[in-house]
């Protein structure tokens, strides 16, 4: 039986930058909560945790912008099939 096609999905417009820039700025309150409240030894870590997260937004912010200014990537004129995720099951076992 053949069903009718979907029509094809397009991005959604979305403001990445932003995005980025709200989160790389909540790990910087966090980071500067934790400097001003000095957590134990045994919770160190959490600061490193904020500068690790701080550093992964600017490496986002980075590669977003980069991609922006590279363009849209250019529509291939073949149609791809999704790809299943499941495999299909062999009506028999295999063979030892």
């Amino acid at each position: 039986m053949n069903q009718p096609r979907r029509p094809e999905l397009r991005p959604l417009k979305t403001n990445d930058t932003a995005t980025i820039l709200a989160g790389t700025g909540l790990w910087a309150i966090a980071l500067l909560v934790l400097l001003i409240a000095q957590p134990d030894a045994g919770h160190r870590w959490w600061i490193w945790t904020c500068v690790s997260g701080i550093c992964g937004g600017l490496f986002g912010l980075w590669f977003v912008r980069r991609r922006d200014r590279r363009g849209p990537a250019p529509a291939s004129e073949e149609s791809v099939e999704p790809a299943t995720a499941i495999p299909p099951v062999s009506p028999t076992p295999p063979a030892p």
